[in-house]
Order: structure tokens, then sequence, then C-alpha cells
């Protein structure tokens, strides 16, 4: 089974090559559909598949940034990128993500970067989890109680409106993003994505993971405009990214290239996918997603308290981040399908 089996000239291990095809195009349909870079799914997933934790950050990243360009360019289609409100973020961005980068090298030098960095992950997605599941529950409580007023919800009311109040801070310069619908004070995004930038940098994702959730919870942006706009971000960071991790010599080219071909069929399904399941459909499903994530990194971690079931659990960690990829992207090609199939029917019901 050694063919199975590639040797990446940088990292200086052997990698199993299938592994990489299916995050490839798994991570291509649900970053095209999600909105995000895939890095919280691959970073994980290039680590249990034998890549150290450095390396796995910044060959993610190098694959991440030219997926996320393709996706962005669909999404431009589809009127779901508000580019000057992604222009805006880029500042707080790229400063956050050095800082992030640097404590990375630091944690490298000190021999604690993999257990940190597995941790930082944990209470990351645990909070992400949350906050999606907690939006999802207080909207279908505004539902009920407008129901019983014999009234309709409004479709875009969300559960959690933490952006109106941070609205309510009228420090100049003040903006209006006409795509995003939104008008309010520029050090709002630009604070949100230092923050999400420097998570991003130390945790070796785009920052989509943090900045999906950011761009809707903090700065309201709707679902189908916050997906657009974090891939058009995520590309753009992606690059400075995959160009300060090649220079640190913490970027494994070979298997960004094999999973960048997969990936950049699977973002084009991705990006269509939100055309036919929108708003809370895509939340639902980012939050199931997370859970999952989560738990595979918690196999790792208690690694060094199960010893005897290393090897057990390794396998079980790597089968339960490639399944769920796999899942996930079948479900979004489905959903996908079912969508042209219904559009091509009411199309010629009335033709």
């Amino acid at each position: 089974m050694d063919w199975l089996y590639i040797l990446m000239p940088i990292a200086g291990v052997k990698i199993f090559w299938p592994g990489l095809i299916i995050l490839g195009v798994g991570v291509g349909i649900i970053g095209g559909f999600f909105g995000l870079g895939g890095a919280w799914m691959v970073t994980p997933g290039l680590n249990m598949l034998g890549f150290p934790m450095a390396f796995a950050i910044g060959t993610d990243i190098a694959h991440m940034a030219g997926k996320s360009l393709i996706s962005t360019m669909r999404h431009g289609k589809f009127g779901n990128v508000d580019y000057k409100l992604g222009l805006i973020m880029l500042v707080g961005t790229i400063i956050g993500f050095e800082v992030g980068a640097q404590m990375v090298m630091w944690l490298e030098r000190i021999g604690s970067v993999e257990k940190v960095v597995r941790w930082i992950y944990i209470a990351l997605l645990a909070l992400i989890a949350w906050m999606v599941f907690h939006d999802v529950f207080k909207r279908k409580a505004k539902a009920r109680a407008a129901a019983a007023k014999g009234e309709t919800l409004d479709a875009t009311a969300t559960g959690i409106e933490w952006h109106k109040t941070l609205h309510k801070i009228k420090i100049p310069p003040m903006v209006h993003l006409k795509a995003a619908g939104i008008y309010c004070s520029a050090w709002l995004p630009i604070i949100v994505s230092f923050l999400t930038g420097w998570l991003a940098g130390i945790l070796g994702i785009g920052g989509g993971l943090i900045r999906m959730p950011a761009l809707i919870y903090l700065i309201g942006c709707p679902t189908h405009v916050a997906v657009g706009t974090d891939l058009f971000e995520v590309a753009i960071s992606g690059l400075y990214g995959a160009l300060t991790y090649t220079y640190k010599g913490r970027t494994e080219l070979v298997a960004a290239m094999i999973m960048l071909v997969g990936a950049a069929m699977g973002a084009q399904v991705g990006a269509v996918a939100t055309k036919y399941i929108k708003g809370y459909g895509i939340r639902i499903a980012f939050g199931l997603a997370v859970i999952g994530c989560a738990i595979s990194i918690l196999m790792k971690l208690v690694q060094p308290w199960l010893p005897q079931f290393k090897k057990m659990l390794d396998i079980g960690a790597t089968a339960l981040i490639l399944g769920l990829v796999s899942l996930m992207s079948l479900y979004i090609f489905i959903r996908m399908v079912q969508g042209v199939r219904e559009e091509l029917r009411r199309k010629q019901q009335s033709a």
C-alpha cells in the first residue's frame, strides 16, 4: 500500500494522498457554501494526516487562497459580495494576521504550538457552536411569539441582535455599505477584522470561521452577503498568509497543489448551492459542522491521558474529519441539484 503515500519534500513526511484529495474537493464545496476558506477543517485534517502543526497551518493557507478567489468570483455574479466592506476589513486583517503568525513561530520555538493551537481551536469552536444555535433558538422563540399574536416574523429577523447595539456607536468616519445594507462606524469592521485576523494567524485559517459569524452577529450582514464578502476577505488575506508562511519555510506546496485541484471544482458547487439554500439553513448546517470538527480535535487532545487507545483515536479522528467533509459535501450537492431541478420545473410551467 506504499503507493497510497507520497513524500512531502519540505515537511519531510509521507502523507496519505487520497486524504488530500478528499479534503480538497470536500472543503471546496463546504467553503464555497459557508463562505469560509475551510481551514477550520483542513488545518486539523492535515495535522491528523501527519503534517506537523506549523506545516499544516502554512500549507492550508496556501491552498485556501486560490480556492477562495474562485468562490468569490462566483458569489460576485450573484451580488453576494460587499467589496467596500471587504476592503475596509482588510486593514485590520493583515495587521492581526501577522501578529498571530509571529505568535505561532514563538510557540514553535518553545515547543508548545501543537497543544496551544488545539486548545484554542476547541474553545473557539465551542463558542461559535453555542452562538449559532443560541441564535437559531432565539429566532424560533420570536417566530412562535409572533405566531401567537397572529403575526408573521420578518424574514430578515435574527435571534441574536448584538449588531444593533454596536451600530449605535457613531465614531467617525461613518460608512454606508450598500450591498450589506448597513450604516456604521468604519472602526467597527476594522476592529472586528483585527481580532479575527489575529486568531486566523494563530490557527492557520483564513479567518472565515470567525469572520463569517462576526459579519452576521457583530456587523449585521445578511447571511448570503456575509458568505460572499467573507470569501473575498479570505482570498486576499489568504494570499498574504501564504506569502508570510512560505517565507518562514512552513508551506508544503506539493500538498497545497494537490488539494487546490479538487478545491477549485468543489468551490463552484458550494457557491451555486447558496442560491438555493438561504439564511438559517446555512447557519444550522454550519453549526453541526463546527461540532463535528471539535470532536475530532478532542480525540487528538485526550491521547496523552489514554495512550493505550492512541492508534484507535488517531484513526477515529482522521475518519471523522474526512467523513464529516464528505457527508457535508454530499448534503450540499444534493440540495443544489434539488434546487436546480425545482427552478427548471417552475420555468417549464411558466413557459
